[in-house]
């Protein structure tokens, strides 16, 4: 029983790594000629509601991700 414990944490353990790694290093890339990704933060809040009440002949859409 205890043979198999060993394997599957170790499988957890690199996939929570390969996540990690993706999430900060590897998941920030868009396309050619669009804006670069934003990390919201208590600094840049007004910024983002000054751009997007200024485009309101436009399609708006803000998505929030939240792991919790």
């Amino acid at each position: 029983m205890k043979l198999k414990v060993i394997p599957i944490a170790f499988v957890l353990a690199a996939t929570g790594l390969l996540i990690f790694y993706y999430y900060y290093y590897a998941g920030s890339t868009v396309p050619n000629g669009q804006q670069p990704l934003v990390r919201l933060n208590s600094s840049n809040v007004a910024q983002l509601k000054e751009r997007f009440n200024g485009a309101a002949n436009s399609v708006r859409v803000v998505v929030m991700l939240s792991p919790t």
